[in-house]
């Protein structure tokens, strides 16, 4: 997995958690609901890549 997606990942579920906090402050639902989807979306975007990360290594260690 490339720097690049590890940075953006996380800034989609920092910005998501900010938009949520955002939400719960003024008890707008809809930016409470955008910034809950965005969080989810940056983990299982990291959960892809972390899958493609191990099977990179089990490759790696087969082809050793």
């Amino acid at each position: 997995m490339g720097v690049g997606d590890k940075i953006q990942n996380k800034a989609q579920e920092v910005s998501g958690k900010a938009k949520e906090s955002i939400g719960d402050a003024t008890d707008n639902e809809s930016l409470q609901a955008e910034g809950a989807k965005d969080q989810a979306a940056a983990h299982t975007k990291q959960t892809g890549e972390n899958v493609k990360d191990a099977a990179k290594d089990v490759k790696d260690d087969l082809t050793k």
